[in-house]
């Protein structure tokens, strides 16, 4: 997935490159999601594929219905079962009517006549638009799309409709009678100023109730205090701070979406709000002078990449936060870039680099893990999923996670040198976070910096409203003391 199409790549802790809507998820419900929750077109085809060539059909002609169909039921049950829950949501993405959702419609257009209405609810959620010359909402949209359902054998148990604005009584009764919904089940979702105020916004239109109504389940207590007091610190805060984010997909902010949520939630904590100052690493290179883009920042942040393009820009950034005392925190290609840079400039280790951008450098302090060198295909061969990180006592990243073994989660190829873990030290570098068998450095800081820290995993995937990710959480205090 290209960030510049698709956004964030999110990480599970088994492994699972996925859409950074699961983010979303975890950090709404407060789980650890797995690979199995994402279910694709593309993974349906393949197991599909494989079935057929070991001749599993025996002999049929494989079509669509009911071959790709019933394998996307069964990975639907599948998660049920394995995951020993009562309810199962399952989002299905794009817009009725695109050619790639049309499978999946169908197949739980099936689980519904498999399974009884009384097991499966369909939510429709719709855009209600509003034209500036009228002011009016417009319920037409949301009366196609349902009419598109319908006409694939689907009848919307609930509808919610977002909007600018909270849908009107006229158009909530409108949007029932055409749409063969009840007017309690056509759930208004105003925009907000806050994403998680929106499931506050959803208890209040009771969608639960009617969702439960529907499942013939009993309603039990629903308890939101922590996440209303987590809404309420942020909407608190009075101090603001800048963080400079210098990165090269910075024309697309959900690039980062799992950072940018997790210095909200460090944020929340800290009793201050996160304000993002893009900076394109690019402008750094091409002018020296753009260096002052990152004077105003109370922080620098570098996060994950890949590829040579704008490099020396965050680069330079690291060394203007090193020299200049101005907190910084690095994850993952971000640590890498830290330590090249201290490499050059504090170990004089000229022409120090990391192999993955300069496969010739004299000093490849970043180099590729051995167990990789062998392979040649790149498609999902990363050091990808949830490791353990060992954590030194009586360092900061220790005073921040109160704990000696934590686990994070990973997508890389690159690490440290070891070779060079020595000089580093030499220089009063710490690796304060290893692998339990010390071979792989995890967290690097820089002792008599007000806040110099690296990360070679992602923090930012673990971050929860109320729990912000402990390397987060110490980046922002420092960038707001």
């Amino acid at each position: 997935m290209n960030p510049f199409q698709h956004g964030e790549v999110f990480v599970t802790d088994d492994g699972g490159e996925i859409d950074l809507d699961v983010g979303h998820y975890e950090r709404f419900l407060d789980v650890n999601l797995t690979r199995a929750h994402n279910i694709t077109t593309g993974k349906v085809y393949k197991v599909v594929i494989e079935k057929e060539r070991r001749g599993n059909y025996l002999g049929q002609t494989v079509q669509i219905v009911p071959h790709l169909t019933d394998e996307i039921k069964h990975q639907i049950r599948e998660v049920a079962e394995k995951s020993n829950v009562d309810v199962v949501l399952v989002e299905i993405g794009g817009t009725v009517g695109d050619i790639e959702s049309m499978p999946f419609l169908e197949a739980v257009r099936q689980m519904r006549l498999e399974d009884g209405p009384k097991n499966v609810a369909f939510v429709h959620v719709t855009l209600v638009p509003v034209l500036d010359v009228v002011g009016e909402q417009k319920t037409k949209p949301t009366q196609h799309s349902v009419k598109e359902l319908r006409a694939i054998g689907i009848q919307p148990d609930v509808v919610i409709c977002r909007a600018k604005e909270k849908l009107t009584r006229g158009a909530k009764a409108k949007i029932s009678l055409f749409c063969n919904v009840e007017e309690r089940a056509v759930v208004s979702a105003p925009d907000t100023d806050n994403i998680y105020k929106v499931p506050l916004i959803l208890e209040k239109e009771r969608v639960g109730d009617a969702i439960l109504e529907k499942l013939t389940l009993t309603s039990q207590k629903r308890d939101l205090s922590d996440l209303e007091n987590f809404v309420n610190k942020m909407d608190k805060a009075r101090k603001e701070i800048e963080i400079a984010f210098v990165g090269k997909y910075t024309a697309l902010a959900d690039s980062y979406i799992s950072i940018l949520e997790a210095l909200k939630h460090a944020g929340a904590e800290v009793g201050c709000r996160v304000r993002i100052k893009w900076v394109e690493a690019e402008q750094l290179e091409i002018d020296p002078k753009n260096i002052e883009l990152l004077k105003t920042a109370q922080g620098i942040l570098i996060g994950p990449g890949f590829g040579v393009r704008g490099t020396e820009g965050k680069i330079l950034a690291a060394k203007y936060s090193r020299e200049h005392n101005v907190p910084y925190l690095g994850i993952c290609f971000g640590m890498q870039l830290a330590a090249v840079e201290i490499a050059r400039n504090m170990l004089g280790l000229n022409g120090a680099n990391s192999t993955e951008l300069d496969p010739k450098t004299p000093h490849p302090v970043i180099d590729i893990l051995p167990e990789q060198k062998q392979i040649r295909e790149l498609g999902g061969t990363m050091r990808l999923g949830a490791y353990p990180a060992k954590i030194k006592r009586g360092t900061l990243a220790y005073e921040l996670y109160k704990q000696e073994l934590v686990y994070e989660r990973h997508r890389h190829r690159f690490e440290i040198n070891p070779e060079y873990i020595k000089e580093f030290e030499k220089h009063n570098v710490i690796f304060s976070g290893t692998s339990p068998d010390d071979r792989l450095m995890e967290i690097i800081e820089l002792p008599g910096h007000k806040f110099l820290m690296g990360s070679q995993f992602h923090p930012e995937f673990k971050s929860r409203p109320g729990k912000p990710a402990p390397l987060f959480y110490g980046f922002v205090r420092a960038a707001a003391s």
